[in-house]
């Protein structure tokens, strides 16, 4: 399957500024289309992206981003300058005075995105159970960002983001430092309360860092210019919350980009990892358990496991919390998310004190992420450890570990 393919431009008239930055990009050819002639452009063509500028029907740009959404590969859908609202696939790119040099760069991300599609694609053209996978739920079910701010908005955007996502908060840069290199986020959204000096510092940081350079970053904060090397990084001039709004299709571009890293993980560990969680699948999991419990008795090493369970019944908070089981516990630790909505980790080599430790640290940045304003909507779990003992096979220790769990809960 090739990802290669033009891009097809739809306005009415062409911006110069527009068509110059698209040519001096020299990705595809681009090929202009008008309104009437796109959907036909689209089926024909099977463009690599779609970039639409100008004034546009509301009712013509949903068909448009309907038969955009129904492609696979992934094709990006970019709209300039947008003139009212738009379908929850197409990304806005406000210009700047007119200039577009700041879209290429924002296509360039997209257009890896959808090179990586066609990559897992094709790697799982003979698995449909993967394939259905890819596109089972709205990869912004899945997404959490990092919320940073002190001042006035910032209850506002909590509550805007909390009702559609996963959201860290901190009020500090050092903070969003410790999150940002502890966990999986898919966007960023800087609020009041730092001066112009901070957020340049911040921004340059993240700039430099390969592993943040096209993260969505809403910045909320006045002052602040766009002259920095990220290509999905968003200015809030009006309205915060609206703000939010047009950030949404970047934040949703970048957990599709996460979830396909996923599924290739797991394509590349022969189907053991479970591409929603990275963890191991429950049937791997019980291999590899049964065979850790005989090692340890043979060697006289130290195993422990612990029991993280929830009261909430929600697949997003269940899936949040086992990425970050995988994201922070050790290279040589295993874990698996059981049927039950559990998330066992197996903690190699470890005693029960620093099992505690161990898993303390874990349900700590758990508790960190919030599903919305209400308390009851934040990731709180019970957790539970046991170790184990001369002569325990693996079914004993989890059938204590159960035991365990049933008083902690009573």
């Amino acid at each position: 399957m090739s990802h290669q393919g033009p891009i097809i431009l739809v306005s009415s008239p062409t911006p110069a500024a527009l068509t110059a930055a698209l040519s001096d990009a020299n990705l595809f050819p681009v090929i202009d289309a008008a309104w009437s002639e796109v959907a036909e452009a689209v089926e024909r063509l099977q463009p690599a992206a779609v970039v639409v500028s100008g004034d546009y029907e509301e009712r013509a740009m949903a068909a448009l981003a309907g038969q955009i959404s129904a492609k696979q590969p992934y094709i990006p859908l970019i709209v300039t300058d947008p003139s009212g609202p738009l379908p929850r696939n197409a990304i806005s790119f406000a210009s700047l005075e007119g200039q577009f040099d700041r879209l290429v760069p924002r296509l360039r991300a997209a257009l890896r995105v959808r090179t990586l599609h066609a990559t897992v694609l094709r790697r799982i053209a003979a698995d449909p159970e993967l394939r259905g996978s890819l596109a089972r739920t709205d990869p912004l079910d899945e997404a959490t960002v990092l919320l940073i701010g002190r001042g006035s908005g910032y209850p506002a955007l909590s509550v805007a983001l909390g009702e559609r996502l996963g959201v860290v908060g901190t009020l500090s840069i050092e903070g969003a430092a410790r999150h940002l290199n502890a966990r999986d986020l898919n966007g960023i959204i800087l609020g009041e309360g730092f001066s112009p000096r901070v957020v340049d510092a911040f921004l340059t940081v993240l700039s430099e860092d390969a592993r943040f350079r096209n993260f969505p970053i809403l910045v909320t904060v006045p002052g602040v210019t766009a002259g920095y090397d990220l290509p999905n990084l968003e200015l809030a001039s009006g309205d915060p919350l609206r703000a939010v709004d047009d950030a949404l299709p970047l934040i949703r571009q970048h957990a599709f980009e996460a979830r396909l890293g996923r599924t290739l993980q797991s394509i590349d560990a022969g189907g053991l990892l479970d591409p929603r969680t990275g963890l191991l699948t429950v049937a791997a999991f019980d291999r590899d358990f049964a065979t850790a419990v005989y090692h340890s008795h043979d060697r006289g090493s130290g195993l422990s496991v612990a029991k993280f369970a929830f009261d909430q019944n929600d697949d997003r908070v269940l899936m949040d919390a086992a990425r970050i089981v995988s994201r922070l516990m050790r290279k040589m630790d295993f874990g698996t998310l059981q049927d039950d909505g559990s998330i066992i980790v197996v903690f190699a080599e470890t005693d029960l004190r620093n099992a505690h430790a161990i898993a303390r640290r874990l349900s700590s940045v758990m508790r960190q992420t919030s599903h919305s304003a209400r308390r009851e909507s934040r990731i709180d779990p019970t957790v539970t450890v046991a170790t184990l003992l001369p002569n325990d096979s693996a079914r004993a220790v989890l059938g204590r570990l159960s035991q365990d769990g049933r008083r902690a809960a009573s």
